[in-house]
């Protein structure tokens, strides 16, 4: 998981793999389903923390209880 900061104006900033960069990104909290397996779906959904960069769009996901 990477490190986040606060710019001046309050928007996380945190470091981009693909702009090699630090920058504004929206996070969120989502709740994934891991099984494709549709009898097992409703036991396989799973907290995930998303980030994503303003800039370029990249997606970065952390399952959150392995964070």
């Amino acid at each position: 998981m990477s490190v986040n900061t606060r710019s001046d104006d309050g928007d996380m900033v945190e470091q981009c793999a693909t702009c090699s960069r630090e920058t504004a990104h929206q996070v969120s909290v989502e709740i994934r389903t891991e099984s494709t397996k549709a009898e097992n779906a409703e036991f396989s959904r799973e907290p995930y923390r998303v980030a994503t960069c303003v800039v370029c769009g990249d997606e970065d996901a952390v399952r959150m209880n392995n964070a």
